[in-house]
């Protein structure tokens, strides 16, 4: 990598400018960036001499302009005033930054068929607008297994440039819950309520340093510009299970204010169904494993939120989320030991039956000021939320014995977890002169997890208490942090660099059935650098290169460190390591963008103290086996992304990407090394057919070889969406007709072989389906224009 790096310098440094430039950038009254600005410059001298752009997504407009000259600028844009001024290019280093005011004189609808990004690269993240992805997609849950380059596994976890999984924000707000609950509160939410979604690889260091797979972070709608505006969003997909949801988004802005309302209902049901072959070397004998699980559910949610402009300088804002989730489950398992050479001698035959019904609640309320220095950028802003989930749970179930002696017992269980969590920030921003920016930081976040569990078990008709199964713990957390990061512009170059320090307490205390209490407290400082140049234009677009370098770290939580046994069935059992040491993750990347589109990136990651998921057998019998975690030592990932799109047109337009990841292991398991090396391909590609003007056909989808989970080795997968989309009454309704997974390709056979666990197995669910989304929309509409080679056309814009 140290070759990779004086390359990747000595290749920039020695390329030459071609050209000065002067950036103008437009806002609106909330420093919100502009974006189709018809920006239009005349010399003062020679007014015949004029020049046209628009602004991008970043509300920057670029022009090669003379030196000591003065041009006389007019911008223009649908729901703003006119705006003139005057540009002197002889103030050298002065920020161009200009406020469009609202137009009260409006129209009362506006509809404009405009080209959108679908991928913008900025600074060290990229910006995905999910608008054509939404229509395809039922919740934001779907909406992010559709977004090209992320990879959802089937328990929840999102995956980016690391075999850890990434970090998931919602409003900037990390969501400190497991997979399941996080993608609970997902597909909750509606997908056209979100309005664009950031994927960070490399955090920089204002942002948590547990992020050691990169994060996604989920921004929702907080109301628009322009007047009133709403969408009536229902439909339905079925499969071998049915799903069926509805819902409304309201969106209000005023002079000086603005709103928003989502309610959103969304009914689940869905199956789940694996196969598992253990050897039991020992014995010279098999376990099979065959289990089916279907899970119907429901959800509610709501979202509402203001803001308020106080003075030209300081705006607060209100956000809320409420949702209730009502999950159910039936698992169906049967299980039998067989002779390894036969498989027709069974020496042990059973069957389990589990009923679970689990409801969980969601509050998160937020609070947001922004303190404005001057225009160029500089502000003060302040971030606070509380964050409460409870999962209440009821369980029933039976074992059934045939072989070999016929015998049955039962039980019941009841558990409540509650989890409050406090967040605050204050981040600080000024831009100085000389293309100087100073940023710097505190956060502090303190976790409460509290879970009481209690079980029955009747056998011969005598009920008692589980010891087993029940148990009661607690948790506390606290990370304070602070941070502080300067970045410079040096012509074509911009370099940015700082760290971050994190001070963490981890108390945990088990009640029931003994007392397993620890504490951690530790601090640690992170460093982060970030260099891009611009490289050199292709046909009048900018080529620019970025190096990005940071060090993270992954906690475990107090699940993974609490050593009780917790009951999965008579053959398996999960149980937390308490000597479990945090992981540490360096990680580097030179990435190429054009036109601000990432379209190449290489990096590697080196991780150190790995903790993952490990299956063990049981000392005491070989046919049980455990799963917990350990440090199983350190890891190389190596990895490059190549995204690419063609042909750029108006009728069809093409997105291809693919990302090897390359792994190299070196530890222990078990008391045992363990090494091996593998690699893996992902392909993934998204692509729309314009038939006319109201009509588009669009396609997207995944393929992965040679995949790995953990310490599993999956097979060949896939999966491919088709969708049909029409608008009618002046493009207002817009009616989908989609297909997923349309080859039942989302399905993968495994391996895995570590320590004494030997075994293979399969795993499906109820992928393949075939739904209908109808999408009203009403009111204003903002206009946006553009074109670039990673444009969807013919999307109506908001």
């Amino acid at each position: 990598m140290k070759k990779l790096f004086l390359l990747f310098l000595i290749f920039n440094i020695g390329l030459q400018a071609f050209s000065q430039k002067i950036q103008l950038k437009f806002v609106d009254k909330f420093s919100a960036p502009l974006f189709g600005v018809t920006v239009n410059l005349r010399d003062s001298l020679n007014k015949s001499f004029q020049l046209n752009n628009f602004t991008d997504t970043s509300g920057r407009a670029e022009f090669n302009l003379k030196s000591n000259s003065i041009y006389l600028l007019k911008a223009s844009s649908v729901g703003y005033k006119p705006f003139t001024s005057i540009i002197n290019t002889s103030e050298k280093g002065k920020a161009y930054i200009f406020t469009l005011q609202d137009d009260s004189q409006t129209l009362s609808s506006v509809t404009v068929t405009a080209k959108k990004p679908l991928m913008t690269q900025e600074d060290d993240k990229t910006i995905v607008d999910p608008e054509p992805l939404a229509g395809m997609s039922t919740n934001a849950f779907e909406l992010i297994e559709k977004t090209p380059g992320l990879f959802v596994d089937q328990d929840g976890n999102v995956y980016l440039n690391s075999s850890s999984p990434a970090r998931i924000y919602i409003n900037g707000r990390e969501q400190k819950l497991g997979p399941s609950d996080i993608a609970s509160i997902l597909k909750s939410l509606p997908p056209n309520s979100i309005e664009k979604i950031e994927i960070i690889r490399t955090p920089s260091a204002s942002m948590d340093a547990s992020s050691s797979g990169g994060a996604v972070n989920v921004v929702l709608k907080k109301g628009v510009k322009l007047g009133r505006t709403g969408t009536i969003n229902a439909g339905f997909n079925q499969g071998r299970f049915g799903n069926q949801f509805v819902g409304i988004n309201l969106n209000r802005s005023l002079e000086t204010r603005s709103s928003y309302l989502n309610l959103n209902f969304n009914h689940r049901k869905s199956f789940d169904e694996s196969t598992f072959e253990r050897v039991l070397e020992t014995e010279n004998r098999n376990l099979n494993t065959d289990s089916y699980s279907i899970f119907p559910a429901y959800s509610i949610f709501s979202g509402f939120g203001a803001n308020f402009d106080l003075s030209k300088k300081l705006e607060i804002g209100y956000d809320g989320r409420l949702s209730f989730n009502d999950n159910k489950s039936r698992i169906e398992n049967n299980s039998e030991v067989v002779n390894s050479a036969s498989f027709v001698e069974k020496f042990s035959q059973n069957t389990n039956l589990v009923d679970n019904n689990t409801q969980n609640y969601n509050i998160n309320q937020g609070v947001n000021a922004k303190y404005k220095f001057d225009e160029k950028g500089s502000e003060l802003r302040f971030d606070t939320s509380l964050d409460y989930f409870e999962t209440n749970g009821v369980q029933d179930y039976s074992t059934n014995f045939l072989i070999p002696t016929p015998i049955s017992f039962s039980g019941a269980g009841d558990w409540l977890n509650s989890r409050t969590l406090f967040a605050s920030m204050l981040d600080f921003k000024y831009l100085f002169p000389q293309k100087f920016t100073l940023e710097t930081g505190l956060k502090t976040s303190i976790q409460n997890f509290d879970s009481k569990t209690e079980y029955t078990i009747t056998r011969n008709g005598i009920t008692a208490k589980d010891a087993f199964r029940t148990n009661a713990f607690d948790y506390f957390e606290n990370i304070n942090a602070a941070y502080a990061q300067m970045s410079k512009s040096f012509g074509k170059y911009v370099l940015k660099t700082g760290a971050r320090l994190e001070n963490t307490v981890m108390k945990g205390r088990q009640t029931v059935p003994s007392d397993t209490t620890f504490s951690i407290n530790r601090t640690d400082l992170f460093p982060y650098i970030f260099f891009s140049r611009k490289l050199f234009k292709i046909a009048s677009y900018d080529l620019r290169g970025y190096l990005i370098a940071r060090r993270t770290i992954s906690r475990p939580v107090y699940e993974y460190l609490n050593p009780f046994p917790r009951f999965v069935d008579q053959y398996i059992y999960e149980a937390g390591n308490p000597s479990l040491r945090p992981q540490f993750t360096n990680n580097i990347e030179a990435n190429i963008s054009f036109d601000e589109r990432p379209i190449f990136a290489i990096g590697r990651n080196y991780v150190k103290d790995i903790f993952t998921s490990v299956v063990l057998q049981d000392k005491s019998d070989a046919r049980v086996s455990y799963r917990t975690y350990q440090n199983l030592g350190k890891n190389t990932e190596t990895y490059f992304r190549l995204l690419g799109a063609v042909p750029p047109g108006k009728k069809y337009f093409f997105v291809v990407g693919t990302m090897f990841m390359f792994n190299d292991y070196e530890g222990q398991l078990d008391n045992k090394p363990i090494t091996f090396s593998k690699g893996t391909w992902s392909f993934f590609t998204f692509h729309q057919l314009k038939i006319d003007g109201n009509s588009s056909v669009y396609m997207n989808g995944f393929f992965r070889t040679n995949g790995q989970q953990q310490f599993y080795e999956l097979s060949n997968f896939g999966n491919l969406d088709l969708s049909i989309n029409r608008q009618f009454f002046n493009k207002k309704l817009v009616v989908t007709a989609q297909m997923r997974d349309l080859f039942y390709s989302n399905n993968y056979s495994f391996t895995l072989n570590q320590g004494n666990i030997n075994a293979t197995g399969f795993r499906r669910n109820d992928s393949r389906r075939f739904g209908i989304n109808i999408r009203y929309n009403f009111g204003q509409k903002k206009k946006n224009e553009g074109f670039d080679m990673f444009n969807v056309e013919g999307m109506d814009s908001k």
